[in-house]
């Protein structure tokens, strides 16, 4: 790849999930462009003109990342996990972006009364196996993931029956016992009389941004990298935090260390003390201050908060060769 190649970056081809992917890059102020209409699989960010946008489905994407023929994609963490047996080696989830959220889980019958956890299927599964002569069968297309997490539980008597179709129905179609399968709501899995194990959550999935550790890092895709993970984390911190502005209270060193320990607050000078707080704790914080001696607390929201530490930036540049 020449040093001025593009950076590439992959972009789910339809449906919500690119949708959501679009709606993403353009709170971080960028925008993506197909420049021939929906049936061009190539386009760009209108702001950053050496990247280029690869339209895929969900799979493909996790296929060019572990490849190393993409820099960087939208794709689902259960994907990432069931495709690439070394993930830690060739990719870095780098944050996840809040869409497609979705549980692979293991369900069985609603009618096993006594089957409430992993450890209880272990128990079922030998007993299965005694009383008919065959290990018992879990339909998934999560093979990896299965074998993954049964053995992390010392589940072993069973088969895999790989799914083709709509696996919540293999049991009721005397296909397999049980099943591995995803959900959303667990709706379809009720109307199919099987239950989600108390413990039975393999993986709590949602789209991610991922990064190729096997691609061409030139400099050119370093520095476009970097200005786009520059806007993520700026939209993303934003969006996380609120801005507090403190009036009638000096908050002295001992203040600023409590707020921070206890709230994840930091910190800008000022004789109105402005505190950025973590969404999840801005009642907490405004209620610490008030009951301190605050006179009064207000709140707001940056559009976005740009850092000198890049810490989506760092966390790319830490696992590639220098």
């Amino acid at each position: 790849m020449s040093a001025s190649a593009p950076l590439v970056l992959c972009v789910p081809s339809k449906g919500r999930l690119q949708e959501n992917a679009n709606a993403f890059f353009a709170r971080a102020g960028l925008d993506v462009v197909q420049a021939r209409g929906a049936r061009d699989y190539r386009g760009a960010l209108a702001q950053l003109p050496g990247v280029e946008i690869a339209f895929l489905s969900a799979s493909e994407i996790v296929g060019q990342l572990a490849a190393g023929t993409a820099h960087l994609g939208v794709t689902g963490e259960d994907l990432v996990r069931e495709s690439v047996p070394d993930v830690n080696a060739r990719l870095e989830l780098l944050t996840p972006l809040g869409f497609g959220h979705a549980n692979v889980v293991v369900a069985v019958p609603e009618a096993w009364i006594d089957v409430a956890t992993l450890h209880d299927l272990e128990d079922v599964a030998a007993a299965f196996h005694a009383r008919h002569g065959v290990r018992m069968r879990v339909a998934t297309k999560y093979v990896n993931i299965t074998r993954r997490a049964f053995a992390a539980h010392g589940v072993s008597d069973y088969r895999i029956v790989e799914s083709l179709g709509a696996t919540e129905g293999a049991p009721a179609a005397g296909q397999a016992e049980l099943i591995v399968d995803i959900t959303t709501t667990g709706a379809t899995l009720r109307a199919n009389a099987l239950k989600v194990l108390d413990d039975g959550v393999l993986l709590r999935s949602q789209a991610n941004l991922v990064a190729s550790l096997t691609a061409d890092w030139s400099p050119h895709a370093r520095e476009m990298a970097r200005q786009i993970l520059s806007r993520i984390a700026a939209e993303e911190t934003a969006r996380t935090t609120r801005q507090l502005n403190v009036v009638g209270m000096k908050i002295d060193a001992v203040a600023k260390a409590q707020l921070a320990e206890k709230f994840d607050a930091s910190f800008a000078g000022g004789g109105e003390m402005e505190i950025n707080a973590p969404l999840k704790h801005v009642a907490e914080v405004a209620d610490w201050l008030l009951a301190h001696g605050a006179a009064e607390v207000k709140v707001s929201q940056a559009e976005s908060i740009f850092s000198a530490q890049n810490a989506l930036y760092v966390q790319l540049m830490a696992r590639l060769p220098a």
